[in-house]
């Protein structure tokens, strides 16, 4: 039987959960597509079935909002 001691243990209280963050590489790429697609034409936005509001305020979200807008 092994003793474990305060040095071993693991104490899994003491460690805060911090909530799961995007990378920098899949913010950046989430930069880089929304600029893209607010320089869209209306007929580029038609095509993949977008409006121009939806365009307009996925552009203008923050880089680390990744995960989709609720409905």
């Amino acid at each position: 039987m092994a003793i474990m001691n305060a040095r071993t243990r693991p104490i899994f209280w003491l460690q805060p959960s911090l909530p799961a963050l995007p990378s920098l590489r899949a913010m950046l790429r989430a930069a880089i597509t929304r600029r893209y697609l607010a320089e869209m034409d209306d007929r580029m936005l038609k095509d993949i079935g977008i409006s121009r509001m939806d365009a307009r305020q996925e552009a203008e979200r923050l880089p680390w909002d990744i995960t989709p807008p609720r409905p």
